[in-house]
């Protein structure tokens, strides 16, 4: 299967898991993940020298383009609760924790009824 016949889903409360291996392996087919990967660098000075300055552009262009990527693929109505952010690195993280805390909260809530279930019959299973 060819990368180009592999569709990114928009991201939705059911699909986070799929849409971050998705996304992830987009972003790394098209060489867009090394902001990912690694921490800014420093912000070129006069003092900088051209592997410096070529460093920083490189993660800037990174950042820039996978932020882009990734809010183009997320629901309108997720995207709003989600906090902005400068960093793709920073951004993914906010996205996994709006998820994490909505994955613990639903499992609070289906735990809740199974152990609040009542038998209401008396029939064989």
């Amino acid at each position: 299967m060819l990368l180009s016949d592999m569709k990114v889903p928009l991201l939705s409360s059911e699909n986070f898991k799929k849409w971050k291996e998705v996304v992830l392996l987009h972003l790394g087919c098209l060489d867009l993940d090394y902001a990912l990967r690694k921490e800014m660098p420093p912000e070129p000075t006069e003092e900088s020298t051209p592997a410096e300055i070529a460093l920083y552009e490189r993660w800037e262009k990174s950042n820039r383009l996978s932020m882009m990527f990734i809010k183009t693929h997320i629901m309108g109505s997720i995207r709003g609760s989600i906090p902005d952010c400068e960093n793709v690195k920073d951004y993914m993280d906010a996205i996994d924790a709006q998820f994490e805390s909505s994955d613990k909260a639903l499992g609070s809530t289906l735990m809740s009824r199974l152990t609040s279930m009542r038998l209401t019959g008396i029939k064989g299973v």
